[in-house]
């Protein structure tokens, strides 16, 4: 059986266990070397203090997480949240990527969030059409905006408007 549910420091192990293969293996993230799961700690109970933090279980084990953080240390820029998502391979394209972003959505939306972004390292089909068919537009790309694996990589910038700005 699969759930959805918030994630606390008890799960950090788990989600950096689905987090770690992208650092090692892809461009995918911009992070270079796996935190330990220490550090990786800490810096979910930073971000799950302000902001959903959401993880899918599959048989008790964490299979997917997805998150919201700060976009911008700015006071103005306090009504922006930055989401990620990542599935263990296998996992993806399944559905589960939707269920998280839109339970991340409405969370923020409560806590009074106007805007909703990615940042998704480009070429990422499969992430793209996630965000495009749930609403999100392309503001424009960064090129050449990390460099990983013995390459540079643009990132795509993509936006949502959840809230009112009335």
């Amino acid at each position: 059986m699969r759930t959805v549910r918030l994630a606390t420091e008890a799960d950090a192990a788990g989600i950096l266990a689905v987090y770690a293969p992208y650092i090692r293996d892809t461009a995918i993230t911009f992070e270079t070397e796996t935190p330990s799961l220490d550090a990786f700690r800490c810096r979910m109970a930073s971000i799950i203090g302000d902001y959903p933090y959401l993880v899918v279980e599959e048989d008790g084990s964490i299979v997917g997480f997805a998150y919201a953080h700060r976009l911008g240390e700015r006071a103005a820029y306090a009504w922006n949240a930055e989401l990620s998502i990542y599935f263990a391979p296998g996992y993806t394209s399944r559905g589960w990527g939707s269920v998280l972003f839109w339970a991340l959505i409405d969370l923020l939306a409560l806590q009074g969030v106007r805007n909703a972004y990615s940042l998704i390292t480009v070429p990422n089909e499969v992430s793209l059409a996630l965000h495009e068919k749930l609403g999100f537009t392309l503001m424009g790309v960064q090129k050449e905006a990390g460099y990983k694996l013995g390459a540079w990589h643009d990132v795509a910038w993509l936006r949502m408007a959840i809230g009112d700005f009335s």
